[in-house]
Order: structure tokens, then sequence, then C-alpha cells
């Protein structure tokens, strides 16, 4: 007769690996992926590299997928939902206000990175056989483009500025219908359940993404290519971690009248999971819940957030892309006026949601250029080194798309200041954030 199993025994390795905080797991994959990218770059183990760029594009993938039925849902939700929010339109129009201003100072951080150290003196880089984009972002193609001219085209090619049109109108007529279009409104609130869901169990796979996407990076391109672009990926880097740790602590701080500890706390799974995935969309459900942790109304943040994973870009749209433009300029000896450098803050701040949340900024970039005059050739410059530089500029954009929406809800007295001076537990080892309720209704609790 066999003895009865040892209730004492040692847990699994999976139940480990479960009950370890999800940080920790976040870290264990980047410090392994760098290992193992380290590794098959320096013995030249083209199996290893492959597999690690296999994990990582199946990871964003899988990210991706979820994009169009994400924004949709989740914009139309939000728009339809705002007429339960007391003030909605006072609170949308101080929304926008706070991403204009924040996009202007990071703008200008960039520049005054780029005019104090030159990043595209002595590069030596050749500019022989570059070609510019297939597609180019111009004025008139990002106005035009908006409106889709095939709703299903839309969502096959994921126009993610297309589908926030769509969802906008949709969540307009919703509230012109009233009770009539309910049956559409829970059908969108549904499906957005549904989708965060299945994102969420993506989500959890982060640790193994990140193992991937590191590792890939840096057995593909290693110091011998950032070497040329040092001076420029110092500049990214350094003006988002002022952005991110300075600019956006003081407003905290002085605008708020809050300790930015305790934003950072709460926050840092969005921003962790922005820097490893290179997707606002696909942290979008993340980001949702930490903004709701920490103290803003959930009507709201269900507006708020959305908006800002699709149109809130400080370090795709404000910072890169005016460093981007510098870099280029000096590259082909190009000069630069103050007018020139006026016109980058211009576009940097009308022109963001041209980035749309997805990984990469490329359209915003040939927005930049074009407007200015500059080569577009130059965007191939730039290319091989995106994706080290997109970490941290998807990183900074999440963030500040959780702090505009505490500043607004701390200046309108409607953040809850116990929630946010506590945010306390394992984001990850909680349900999704359940759709706000139509009016009338209870929100379920969370299991």
């Amino acid at each position: 007769m066999s003895a009865a199993p040892d209730a004492t025994a040692s847990p699994s390795l999976l139940t480990r690996v479960r009950k370890t905080p999800f940080w920790v797991q976040i870290v264990a994959g980047l410090v392994l992926g760098v290992a193992l990218g380290y590794l098959a770059r320096t013995a030249d183990i083209s199996w290893l590299a492959t597999t690690l760029e296999t994990i990582g594009k199946i990871f964003v993938q899988l990210l991706k997928l979820a994009v169009p039925p994400l924004v949709f849902t989740a914009i139309v939700v939000s728009v339809a939902n705002l007429r339960n929010v007391t003030n909605a339109a006072r609170l949308a129009g101080r929304t926008l206000l706070w991403f204009l201003i924040t996009s202007l100072i990071a703008v200008a951080i960039g520049l005054g990175l780029g005019l104090l150290t030159n990043p595209g003196q002595g590069t030596d880089l050749s500019t022989e056989g570059l070609k510019a984009p297939k597609s180019s972002g111009t004025w008139v193609d990002f106005l035009t483009g908006i409106i889709p001219t095939n709703i299903v085209t839309s969502f096959t090619e994921v126009n993610v500025l297309q589908i926030v049109f769509l969802a906008v109108v949709v969540g307009a007529a919703i509230i012109k219908l009233g009770d009539k279009a309910a049956p559409v409104l829970k059908l969108n609130e549904t499906v957005l359940e549904l989708t965060q869901t299945a994102l969420w169990w993506v989500i959890r796979l982060s640790p193994l993404g990140t193992l991937g996407l590191i590792g890939k990076s840096v057995a593909k391109y290693g110091w011998d290519l950032l070497e040329p672009f040092a001076t420029l990926t110092a500049d990214v880097y350094v003006g988002c971690a002022l952005v991110l740790f300075v600019v956006y602590s003081l407003l905290l701080k002085f605008v708020g009248g809050l300790n930015p500890l305790n934003f950072f706390k709460g926050a840092w799974p969005a921003i962790q999971l922005a820097f490893v995935s290179r997707s606002s969309v696909g942290t979008l459900p993340v980001t949702r819940r930490v903004t709701e942790r920490l103290g803003v109304p959930s009507d709201y943040a269900s507006f708020a957030v959305p908006f800002g994973a699709t149109t809130k870009m400080d370090g795709c749209a404000a910072i890169y892309p005016s460093l981007a433009a510098i870099f280029v300029a000096q590259v082909y000896g190009v000069h630069l006026g103050i007018g020139d450098y006026l016109l980058i803050a211009f576009v940097s701040v009308i022109g963001s949601a041209a980035t749309a949340g997805l990984t990469g900024a490329i359209v915003m970039l040939t927005l930049t250029l074009s407007t200015l005059g500059l080569p577009l050739e130059g965007v191939g410059l730039l290319l091989a080194i995106d994706p080290i530089l997109d970490m941290v500029r998807t990183a900074t954009n999440v963030a500040g798309q959780a702090v505009v929406p505490i500043l607004v809800a701390a200046r309108e007295k409607t953040l809850d200041l116990v929630a946010y001076n506590n945010p306390t537990g394992d984001l990850y080892a909680e349900a999704p954030v359940p759709v706000p309720a139509q009016a009338g209704e209870k929100v379920p609790a969370a299991a």
C-alpha cells in the first residue's frame, strides 16, 4: 500500500513562480534575456538568437491582436459613460489641456538636450543608399486618414486613428439615442470585458515576453551598432527620465499636492510593462487599473485612460521627434533656425495622435521631418536602434497617461486620497477592473 502524499512537501517550481511577485518575474526575465542575448551574440549561436526573436515576436503579436477590439470598445464605452460623469465637458477639457501642457514641457526638454549635445555631429554615418519610407506622414494624409473609407479595412489593417474616430462617433450616437441604444452599449461593455480578460492572460506572459524582446535586441544590435548613435540614445533616455521622474513628480507635488513616491509605487506595474512591451495600447488594461487603484474615479478613468493611450505620447511624440529632427538635420548638414524649433514644438503637440499607441513612432517622425523639409531618408538611419529607444519612450507615454487623470481628479477634489496614499498589494494577483456600469446598475464586485 503506497504512502499518502506528504502534505509538507516543498511546492512545485510552477507554484513557486506563481507566488513570486510579478515585478520580480519581470526583472528576472530582463536579466536572463540580456544574458542569453549576449551569449547568442558573442558565441554566434544563431538558433538561440532566432528563439529569442520568435518569443518576443509572438508576445508582441498577441498584444497587437487585442488592439482593434480593445481600442474601439474602450472608447465607445468611455464616451457613452461620460453622460454619467458630473461636469463631463469640463473634465474632458481639463484633461486635454494637461495633455497639451505636459507635451509642451516634454518637447522643450527634447529640444534643449538636442541643442546642448548636438547628437548628429561627428557621427560619420553614411547616408548613401538610404531610401525614404514607402509611406510618410504628412498633414494632409494625417487629416484625411482619420476618416475611414472602409470600416472593415480600418480594423483589418489596424488603423488606430480611424478606429478611434469610429468609436467616438458611435459613443456620441449612443448618448444621443439614450435608452434605445442601451443594447449596443451593453454589447460593447461585454466585448470590452472579454478583450481585457483575454489580454490579461497575455500580460501574465510578460516575463517570457521580456526575455525574448530584450534578448533579441541584445543579440541583434549590441553596442557596435549603438556606438554611432550613443549621444542620441543617451539624450532620449535622459530626456524621458527627466520627464518621467522629475517633471511628473513636480506636477504631482505642486499642482496636485500629492506625494510622487506613492504614484510610482502604484503605477510602476504599468510603466514596467510598457517598457518591455513597447505598446501603450497593449498596456491599457494595466494603466487603467493602476490609475483607478491610485484613487481616480472609475467613470472618469474609463474615459481619460483610453484616450490617453491613443493620443498622449510625451516620449514618442514630443521628446523623440524633437531630438531625431535635430539629429537628422545635423547628419545631413541642414541648419535649423528658431522658426524650425517652434515648428517642431507645434508638430509634436498637435500631431501626437499620429503615433496612435502602437509600437514605434515612425509616422510621427516622418510627419516631423516632412513638415521641416528634412530628408525622409533620415528615417532609415534610426530604424536600427528604434526598438532600443522605443522602450523608454513608451514607459514615459504610459506614465503620462496615468499622471494627467490623477492631476485632474486631484484638482477637482474627486481623487480618493486614502487609495492614492496606500497603493498596496500585488496588482497582477487581482481580477481585471470591471467596466463601469450604466446608470442605475450595480458594479459587480471583483472576483
